[in-house]
């Protein structure tokens, strides 16, 4: 399907054909990262799972992916006044090594309770780092602020047709790896990552249903398929620090709409579980947030049994005192 979807104010949203455009940019930048499958997780769901490991992409998430892309297609103009964004750590990550790739200024709002290991990331790639009190204070605000007053292109962490675009790329990759699927699991933030793989999916794959999975304390997105329009929540308290958007954007909620089957919950239990499952028998290490579409199919969330199913592990920045704490060791 590549009619284009409109959003209620008028604006053009992306298309699978920006999502090839986004593969072409990336072509030897990002990592095509591992689809990898578990016998354990196998039998413990009754289905095959397939995950497309972004934990191992560039700066340790998939967020790299729309980053780069974004700051690839400014002008030149753009390029040399610079870029900045807010994010609770992976955007913020990834726009920071994309500018530092390119050659981009960065300035990157980051919460004050962000944690430490993607403030020190963002700050060694070199931008510059300016923190906000993310209960009291509006992000989107004080980054359209510092736009303006300095001169500055504003590319946010999920409402942009290009970030879309480039997280796209991810399923794109996976589809193309693992061949057809029945149902594709992603985690859902603010909706960047499940509008790409969206859009992917119903290109190259189009009988696959698409899931979101988001934190039980933010079930925003939720709450706005159900309702048909976007609903504003408090900033959820949990764990997934990347799930933790109070609403959907212009652009993804329209894509989300008329792309995506459903949107499940999961508790932060569900996460912790499966940040232990992941690191003792795949050995890999995710953070909360990338465990959201894993936990859906080991929790019974979204039933699973006898289908073949795409899971996407958004990411595997966690602190590692986190990461002992959360899992429990010692």
């Amino acid at each position: 399907m590549t009619a284009t979807i409109r959003a209620a104010e008028g604006l053009v949203l992306p298309t699978y054909a920006d999502v090839e455009a986004a593969s072409g940019r990336l072509q030897g930048v990002a990592h095509r990262t591992p689809a990898l499958t578990s016998r354990t997780a196998n039998a413990r769901t009754d289905a095959s799972l397939v995950f497309k490991a972004e934990n191992l992409q560039r700066m340790g998430a998939f967020k790299f992916r729309g980053a780069f892309n974004a700051i690839s297609a400014l002008s030149p103009d753009q390029k040399r006044a610079g870029v900045v964004t807010f994010s609770s750590g992976n955007h913020a990550q990834a726009i920071a090594l994309s500018g530092k790739l390119i050659g981009v200024p960065t300035v990157i709002l980051m919460p004050q309770d962000a944690p430490a290991a993607k403030v020190a990331a963002t700050r060694g790639y070199g931008a510059e780092v300016v923190l906000f009190d993310r209960y009291s204070q509006d992000r989107d605000a004080l980054g359209r602020e510092l736009a303006e007053t300095r001169g500055l292109t504003l590319i946010p962490p999920y409402d942009h047709p290009d970030v879309i675009a480039g997280q796209g790329t991810a399923t794109k990759e996976l589809i193309e790896e693992a061949g057809p699927l029945d149902m594709l699991l992603v985690p859902l933030g603010g909706g960047g990552l499940i509008s790409g793989a969206a859009l992917a999916a119903r290109a190259l794959n189009p009988g696959c249903r698409v899931i979101g999975v988001e934190p039980e304390a933010g079930n925003d997105g939720q709450q706005s398929l159900r309702k048909g329009e976007i609903v504003r929540i408090d900033v959820p308290k949990t764990i997934a620090d990347g799930a933790q958007t109070a609403f959907l954007g212009h652009y993804t909620f329209p894509l989300i709409q008329n792309l995506v089957e459903d949107i499940v919950t999961v508790p932060d239990s569900a996460l912790v579980e499966a940040m232990a499952f992941f690191a003792e028998r795949m050995k890999l290490v995710v953070e909360p947030t990338g465990c959201l579409a894993a936990a859906a199919a080991f929790t019974g969330a979204v039933p699973v049994a006898g289908q073949r199913v795409g899971v996407i592990i958004s990411g595997g920045n966690v602190d590692l005192a986190a990461f002992a704490r959360f899992i429990g060791t010692p």
